[in-house]
């Protein structure tokens, strides 16, 4: 081999103090941190904020229901429902959608109705096919005087929040199960009381 000559190394020599130069110019550099700094935290940020606003949205959502279903539970329970003639599942659901505001389209509300011997024997049946809800499934029996009867109403929630698989729904579909019960007794009505 040969031999390397002066100018060489001072050829690499300067080569290596301008790399220097620049990593410590670099280095000190700080005008794009809070923007690297930002887009690091920025997607699990949102993805958090979006999972905040969807389950408070759900909840709502469900309070609403709830509140709608034993308002409307409350003409069987009293026998108001029995007075008219034609009380069935459609007249239930419009009393339950009559007390919902917009937020959650009467569309998309299933109610089910069912009478028991008494209250051990209730037996919350499963309304899933498949591992998504089965509004096919539904009842509508409101009983009789001194009937225990469990009324419940079912909303199929759209989640929006799924990014990175953050979404509140267990369903296939994508979609959160809202679901409202009210147990009671109806009143001894319709005996003259």
């Amino acid at each position: 081999m040969g031999r390397v000559s002066v100018h060489t190394y001072l050829l690499v020599g300067r080569g290596l103090r301008a790399v220097a130069r620049a990593t410590r110019r670099f280095q000190r550099n700080e005008s794009g941190a809070n923007a690297v700094e930002f887009g690091l935290v920025a997607l699990p940020f949102f993805a958090l904020l979006m999972a905040i606003i969807e389950a408070a949205m759900a909840f709502f959502a469900g309070q609403i229901l709830e509140t709608a279903l034993r308002d409307a539970a409350r003409l069987i329970r009293t026998g108001q429902s029995h007075s008219q003639g034609t009380f069935n599942a459609a007249a239930f659901k419009t009393e339950v959608c009559n007390r919902i505001p917009a937020v959650v389209p009467c569309a998309g509300i299933s109610v089910d109705v069912r009478e028991y011997n008494s209250f051990s024997a209730v037996n919350f049946n499963n309304p899933m096919s498949g591992g998504n809800f089965d509004p096919s499934q539904m009842q509508f029996n409101m009983g009789g005087s001194g009937s225990i009867v469990v009324a419940r109403a079912f909303y199929e929630w759209p989640s929006l929040a799924n990014i990175l698989g953050s979404s509140l729904s267990r369903q296939p579909n994508g979609r959160i199960l809202l679901v409202s019960t009210s147990a009671f007794r109806n009143e001894p009505f319709g005996t003259g009381r």
